[in-house]
């Protein structure tokens, strides 16, 4: 596989003017014929540390749609480590393929043999359609992996973590709108319930929260409807009046078209990239007076429970620097008010502030 071989040659430059724009540092294509590997990785940042970022498995229309996922992701991934205070860079790997029929153990060992090659500038872990057994085996190629079972010294599934710092972050958000951060009794749509949407279910329930799902997966609907909630339609996930809307599944689903369907007063989630555009779907979200809760933020406890495992895994001091999650959260909705700009914004702005005074730092050694 070539970039090359995107479907016309304006992605191509499409893809070098957005490596360009958002300062990627690298992007490796990974192909292998005998298992049908077709990955990318992309490396956004490393002024903080190695690069750090899950592996998703998605059966993409495209290979310019995988190539757009992963630069996105990436970057998220820069700003998630920095402002959780880690010292890891972003990036961020995507293998184009249905997880359910195409991920094989030769595949991800593989898989696992490109990343050695990168020789630890990017780390791995678990992502949206990979699990802790395909760490395993990837393991078995690399030590640049993280987000291994429990029984081989890992931290294991970090969806736990990722769901209580998204609770944290809803729960700052309606102390900032309410002022009061009590759940009990507020309504919320949680849209995609798979690891870490079923956790944050659990979270809601039990504060007594009113919780509607929505799920692409019968079985996971199935699973989240056991612990007390109500299943909607995925027509009713926008429009419905709720106090929060929580966004677990894919990314970019805060448009242009999906924006002014709100009839929320909270926006906080899971999900990766929510805004299709950060400053245009930022402002409209601020305009219609709804608090948003930078998503690479609030999401970030997934990250925090892998750093744990790359410096030596304690559960309870991931979920205490997950817990603080709420702080920052409230300092992103003042700085958002101080400077007149929407939060994913400034939210930006404090990452981007502590990798440049980082590298002004390094750069008198």
């Amino acid at each position: 596989m070539n970039v090359a071989t995107t479907k016309s040659s304006s992605s191509e430059f499409e893809l070098f003017d957005t490596l360009t724009t958002n300062d990627h540092e690298q992007i490796v294509i990974c192909q292998d014929k005998s298992t049908g590997l077709r990955a990318i990785i992309a490396i956004h940042n490393t002024v903080l540390g190695p690069g750090l970022g899950g592996t998703r498995m998605w059966m993409y229309n495209n290979e310019a749609e995988a190539i757009r996922d992963a630069l996105r992701l990436s970057r998220g991934m820069t700003y998630k480590a920095s402002i959780s205070g880690l010292n890891l860079g972003g990036a961020k790997a995507v293998i184009i393929g249905d997880p359910k029929t195409q991920k094989t153990e030769a595949l991800m060992r593989k898989f696992g043999r490109f990343v050695e090659n990168l020789r630890g500038k990017y780390i791995t872990a678990e992502d949206v359609g990979t699990t802790t057994k395909d760490m395993e085996y990837v393991a078995m190629e690399t030590d640049h992996v993280v987000g291994l079972p429990e029984i081989l010294g890992g931290g294991g599934d970090p969806s736990p973590v990722t769901a209580y710092g998204v609770y944290m972050g809803m729960k700052a958000s309606a102390k900032k709108v309410y002022g009061s951060d009590s759940l009990a009794g507020k309504k919320v749509t949680v849209q995609g319930v798979g690891k870490v949407g079923f956790h944050l279910v659990e979270y809601l329930v039990k504060e007594g929260a009113i919780v509607y799902i929505s799920d692409i997966n019968e079985e996971n609907l199935k699973l989240t409807a056991a612990l007390g909630a109500t299943v909607i339609t995925s027509n009713e996930v926008y429009s419905k009046e709720v106090d929060i809307f929580a966004p677990c599944a894919l990314g970019a689903i805060l448009n242009s078209d999906t924006i002014p369907q709100l009839k929320c007063a909270i926006v906080a989630g899971a999900a990766n990239n929510q805004l299709d555009d950060d400053t245009l779907h930022g402002n409209m979200i601020l305009e219609k007076g709804i608090a948003y809760a930078p998503d690479f933020l609030i999401n970030a406890g997934g990250l925090i429970n892998v750093y744990s495992e790359y410096t030596g895994y304690i559960r309870e001091r991931a979920m205490a620097q997950a817990e603080n999650i709420y702080n920052v959260t409230l300092d992103i909705y003042a700085k958002s008010e101080q400077d007149s700009i929407n939060t994913q914004l400034a939210a930006i702005k404090l990452a981007e502030k502590r990798i440049q005074d980082v590298m002004l730092l390094k750069s008198t050694y």
